[in-house]
């Protein structure tokens, strides 16, 4: 009877590769808040076939630890609250006590279809609708239930967010304060073409951001300079989408807005 012999070193371990997607997270993880992400699950009234999704993206087969995700079983402990099913009567005031009870700054995730509007639940006379009614939402993962994918992209979407609360900065307007422009070399009538036309691309915000971006390099020096500058700020960014948004900024100021 013959025998195959084993390759050698098949016992010996073999090292976990992570992909640019997981380490880049990662990264993100340790620069901004110095430790991995805290999520705590906020049972609001479901079926429970929410929950075993977000148990089936922690197992080894999808291992949403590899991005430095954790469950916690305290929201004293968290930075992401998951709210999944509709919420009934008897746990409104439990989910508040939850969203009370974690420390700012939080991310509310709404998980699943009850969660984001109160699903098949949502008429029900002990069902107050989806948990945007008792609680800000930041992230809405929609699916009866979600996939495990769908669940890991919620938490990195997330953790955008939660850096950008980290970084936020409030301000109180003073007595007699005013508001002084921006740009104000920027005829008003070409501001608010480039402003509109990028936030409606790229939305409210971010779309505010890149036409200040675009419309300050537009004022530094001539034609040349400008597209110079226009280029070096999008090969930094490295992202086709702002690209694509740019240059459609382009070709409508180049157009007249037409």
């Amino acid at each position: 009877m013959s025998h195959t012999p084993s390759p050698i070193g098949h016992t010996a371990s073999q090292p976990i590769q992570l992909d640019e997607s997981a380490t880049a997270l990662k990264q993100t993880l340790l620069r901004d808040i110095k430790r991995s992400a805290y999520v705590y699950r906020v049972d609001c009234g479901g079926c429970n076939g929410c929950e075993i999704e977000i148990f089936a993206a922690i197992t080894p087969l999808f291992d949403a630890e590899r991005f430095g995700i954790k469950v916690v079983p305290s929201p004293r402990h968290a930075d992401i609250l998951l709210f999944t099913g509709a919420v009934t009567r008897a746990m409104r005031v439990p989910a508040l006590r939850a969203y009370e009870a974690a420390p700012d700054p939080k991310i509310c995730i709404s998980y699943g279809a009850c969660g984001c509007g109160g699903g098949i639940f949502h008429d029900l006379y002990c069902v107050w609708g989806g948990s945007d009614t008792i609680v800000p939402i930041d992230v809405w993962i929609p699916g009866c239930p979600p996939t495990p994918a769908a669940t890991i992209y919620g938490f990195a979407v997330a953790l955008g967010l939660l850096d950008q609360k980290l970084k936020g900065v409030d301000h109180q307007q003073q007595p007699n304060e005013k508001a002084s422009l921006l740009l104000p070399q920027t005829l008003p009538e070409l501001r608010i073409l480039i402003e509109r036309e990028a936030r409606r691309l790229a939305g409210y915000r971010q779309g505010r951001e890149i036409s200040d971006q675009f419309l300050g390099l537009l004022q530094n020096g001539d034609a040349n300079t400008v597209a110079s500058n226009i280029d070096q700020w999008l090969r930094s960014a490295s992202d086709p989408r702002l690209s694509e948004i740019v240059h459609r900024l382009q070709s409508l100021l180049a157009t007249g807005g037409r």
